[in-house]
């Protein structure tokens, strides 16, 4: 049994997808992968529990750790540009076992992703529902939960099943909806800081750091999730014009976007509201409100609900595109490689992916769903960063035109042990749940994978 059988790069060889994105496409989709429960959701708990009005240097220690994995990202996509994103680096560098577990990672960070964000819409659009009146019967408000009273969560189950038809259309329509949501947000967005600015009160802002550094961590630790989506970019290699140079200026203009946006948005939220009283889903608009602006606190949640809708499709995208890559090599099943005569997109494995989700956001409650996301994150972006060094060591230094990472070891090492450190502030059930579906993926490899896969050929 050879588990360190690689795959060798043939960049002649093609998906039979359109060809047709840009790197304004990429940032597009990447910004509409990241924003969202970020800034939406996950900053007012962040700030509540875990480290107060420096929740903004939070976010600054997780961009850094996302932002020394996507250097690798970057030179990844520029010398591999192949479909399947970090999988398929992997099988490149250290061979089809390692390919495997990076993919089963991947896989279950972007179904869990598509899920939880399905789930915490779902909570966003019940609110807006029951302010004007109108209620879903208690037993379709939320996943199984025999003691609360709740089946399904039907919101989430409905708008899983929107998001799986928009994504199996082209990728160029699929985006474009995308890119109108991306502006739409970015709108509430500026909104929030035009208007917020002027009800910021420094004193506020103190005690800075409430909760100690331990504190920061462990916020760096929560929020790291709100980073997550930048690899989606890395997926659409086979259907973007010049993946070379475009996909690394995706992967890297997203995330700085991005970071800038969260801490402006985090000083100025903080700054409105007390850390102490931040402890609720919808912060932001919950910030308008309690300086008296209740029109504008309905805007942005009314645009709050639209924008995530971005964040479902960039992550169901980039889903679909992962079980093709994975299935294409014959360790999932061979039917998700099928290419949609008329759209050119692999809607088998969209559906798959919908059915997935939609089983997930329908029937788990939203902290179970987020529970793994960030660890899963995690460990696959330390094994980029070390296959980064392995692809030095391979192939030599990127030739001129191909993006390069400065400072190697230096940086890779740097941002393994990083995400190492983000790891060990996570709880311990989440370790105990991680290790059985490491365990689950261990399983279809040896009973199914393996047996199946092309290498075998």
């Amino acid at each position: 049994m050879d588990l360190f059988r690689k795959k060798e790069i043939n960049l002649n060889q093609t998906s039979g997808m359109k060809k047709d994105l840009k790197t304004t496409d990429l940032i597009m989709l990447g910004i509409g992968a990241i924003i969202g429960t970020g800034i939406f959701v996950v900053t007012g708990v962040a700030a509540n529990q875990n480290a107060g009005p420096a929740l903004s240097l939070s976010f600054v220690l997780a961009a850094i750790v996302v932002i020394l994995s996507g250097l690798s990202f970057a030179e990844f996509a520029s010398r591999v540009p192949v479909i399947g994103g970090p999988y398929a680096y992997l099988y490149v560098v250290f061979g089809e076992f390692a390919a495997w577990l990076t993919g089963w990672l991947l896989i279950g960070e972007f179904l869990l992703a598509v899920s939880s964000v399905a789930s915490g819409w779902s909570g966003y659009v019940q609110g807006f529902l029951q302010s004007l009146g109108v209620g879903l019967p208690h037993a379709l408000t939320g996943g199984y939960n025999s003691e609360n009273g709740t089946y399904i969560d039907l919101i989430a189950v409905l708008v899983v099943i929107f998001v799986t038809y928009i994504v199996s259309l082209e990728a160029k329509k699929a985006l474009r909806l995308n890119n109108l949501m991306v502006f739409v947000k970015f709108g509430i967005i500026a909104l929030f800081i035009v208007v917020g600015i002027f009800f910021v009160k420094p004193e506020n802002w103190q005690p800075f750091t409430p909760f100690g550094f331990s504190g920061v961590l462990d916020g760096a630790a929560l929020v790291f999730f709100a980073f997550l989506g930048f690899d989606s970019v890395a997926m659409a290699a086979e259907e973007v014009k010049n993946p070379q140079k475009d996909v690394p200026r995706g992967i890297i203009g997203s995330i700085l976007i991005a970071t800038a946006l969260y801490i402006i948005v985090t000083l100025i939220l903080t700054g409105i509201v007390p850390y102490t009283e931040l402890g609720v889903t919808d912060p932001v608009a919950f910030a308008m409100r309690y300086v008296g602006h209740g029109t504008i606190g309905a805007i942005i949640a009314v645009g709050a609900i639209l924008t995530l809708l971005t964040v479902t499709i960039s992550m169901m995208y980039s889903l679909a595109r992962l079980l093709f890559a994975v299935s294409k090599d014959g360790l999932l099943p061979k039917f998700m490689t099928e290419i949609d005569e008329k759209h050119r997109t692999p809607r088998k494995a969209t559906y798959v992916a919908g059915v997935a989700a939609l089983f997930f956001a329908g029937f788990f409650p939203l902290n179970i769903l987020a529970e793994l996301t960030n660890i899963m994150a995690l460990t696959y972006l330390m094994l980029v960063s070390l296959g980064l060094l392995k692809l030095r060591k391979m192939f030599g230094k990127p030739k001129a035109g191909e993006f390069k990472v400065p400072f190697v070891p230096i940086l890779p090492l740097i941002s393994i042990l990083t995400c190492f450190i983000l790891m060990l502030r996570l709880q311990p059930i989440t370790w105990l749940v991680f290790g059985i579906v490491m365990v689950l993926g261990l399983i279809i490899y040896f009973g199914y994978g393996y047996k199946h896969s092309k290498m075998n050929e």
